[in-house]
C-alpha cells in the first residue's frame, strides 16, 4: 500500500519533511521537549508539508489497527442551514442521517472551516480525514478536490452524479435523463409542437443532464425546441420571447423561474395552462402555491443510498454509481396545445 492510497502519518510527513518522526510530532503538538529548540526553518517547512498535504493526526492510530471510528463525514459545498426557509438540502440530510444511525454510526459536518472564497475539501483547517468516509453534497462539486480524494484513496460517494475526475467518481445520483424525457413525450402526446428549454443547462452535471434529456425527447419525437438561457433576464423579456417563439410548452430548470413565468402571465392576461403549459424538472426550496406538472427527485432516498454505497466503499472498495429515478408529478400546469382556459 503506497502513501497516496492510504491516510498519511507522521512518518510520511516526516520523510517528506526530511526530519524525524518526534520532530513533527513536536510542531504538531506546538511544544519542543527540554533542551529541544527547532529552529524556525524547519518548523516552517513541517507546517508546510502538513499544509500541502491537508494532513491531519489520524484519530484511528490510537485504537487497533483493524477498528474504525464509525463516524461518516459530510462535506457541504453549500449552506444546507440557509435562511429564509429554503429546504432543498434537508431531505437529502434526512435521509443520511436515517441510514447513519441504522448503520449504528455518526455524523461529521464539515464545511471547510477556516477557508475565505468557495468551500474546498482541501486546506489548511481541512479535518476531513477525521470521518472514516464522507458524503459530499453540492450543486457543483470541485473537480481538484474530486480527483485528490480519487488519488488518495479517501473514501466518499458524492450525492449527484459526477463526470470522471481522472478516474470514475462514486456517486448516487437523481436518473434526469428518461425523466425529462417523459415530460417531453406527455406534452408532445397532447398536441405541443414548440417547445422552449428555461435555465442554464450548463455547469453542474444535473442542469446537463436535464438539457441532454430534453434536446433527445426533441429529436426523437419530431418536435421543435429552443433552449433560452434565464442570465440577466426579466420574467417578461422571456415571456416575450416565448410568445414570440409560438411556444406552447416550456420546461424550467428551477421552480423559482417557472413561478416568475406563471406571475408575468398573469399580469398579461396569459393563461397557464391554457396558452402556456410549464413544466418543473425539479422541486421547490420554498412552499408555493403553484402545482407544476413535472417529477419529484428522491432527495431522501438518495441520501440513505448515498451512506450505504459508502459502506460498501469502506467494506470492499469499488467505484459504485448509481440513479435513481424520478416520481412523475401530474400537477395542473400541463394541457392540450391550443386549449385556452379562462
Amino acid at each position: 500500500m503506497t502513501a497516496s492510497s492510504r491516510r498519511l502519518t507522521q512518518q510520511d510527513i516526516a520523510r517528506m519533511a526530511g526530519v524525524s518522526q518526534t520532530t513533527v510530532s513536536l510542531v504538531l503538538n506546538n511544544r519542543a521537549d527540554a533542551g529541544t529548540r527547532i529552529p524556525p526553518e524547519t518548523r516552517e517547512r513541517v507546517l508546510r508539508v502538513i499544509r500541502e498535504t491537508a494532513y491531519v493526526a489520524d484519530p484511528v492510530a490510537r485504537r487497533l489497527a483493524d477498528r474504525r471510528n464509525r463516524i461518516l463525514g459530510v462535506f457541504t459545498y453549500e449552506a444546507v442551514f440557509p435562511p429564509g426557509g429554503a429546504d432543498f438540502y434537508h431531505p437529502f440530510l434526512l435521509g443520511i442521517e436515517e441510514r447513519a444511525e441504522e448503520a449504528g454510526c455518526d455524523l461529521l459536518l464539515f464545511t471547510g472551516a477556516g477557508v475565505s472564497g468557495p468551500r474546498r475539501i482541501f486546506s489548511a483547517e481541512s479535518r476531513v480525514r477525521l470521518a472514516d468516509g464522507c458524503v459530499l453534497l453540492g450543486r457543483t462539486v470541485d473537480r481538484d478536490d474530486l480527483a485528490r480524494l480519487l488519488r488518495e484513496g479517501v473514501p466518499f460517494v458524492s450525492v449527484g452524479r459526477r463526470d470522471d475526475a481522472g478516474a470514475p467518481v462514486p456517486y448516487v445520483g437523481a436518473d434526469y435523463l428518461p425523466a425529462v424525457r417523459a415530460l417531453v413525450e406527455r406534452a408532445v402526446d397532447l398536441g405541443h409542437r414548440r417547445l422552449a428549454y428555461l435555465g442554464p443547462g450548463a455547469g453542474a452535471e444535473s442542469s446537463a443532464d436535464r438539457l441532454r434529456g430534453f434536446r433527445e425527447a426533441v429529436a426523437a419525437t419530431g418536435s421543435g425546441g429552443i433552449r433560452t438561457p434565464t442570465a440577466g433576464r426579466t420574467p417578461d423579456d422571456l415571456l416575450d420571447e416565448l410568445i414570440g417563439a409560438g411556444t406552447t410548452a416550456v420546461f424550467v430548470e428551477a421552480w423559482a423561474d417557472g413561478v416568475a413565468i406563471v406571475r408575468a402571465a398573469r399580469r398579461r392576461g396569459v393563461t397557464v395552462p391554457g396558452d402556456l403549459s410549464i413544466l418543473a424538472l425539479g422541486v421547490p426550496t420554498r412552499p408555493v402555491r403553484v402545482g407544476f406538472t413535472g417529477f419529484r427527485i428522491p432527495r431522501r432516498e438518495m441520501g440513505r443510498r448515498a451512506v450505504e454505497l459508502l459502506t460498501e466503499v469502506l467494506e470492499s472498495g469499488g467505484t459504485p454509481q448509481e440513479l435513481l429515478p424520478c416520481e412523475p408529478v401530474d400537477g395542473v400546469t400541463l394541457a392540450p396545445a391550443g386549449c385556452r382556459t379562462r
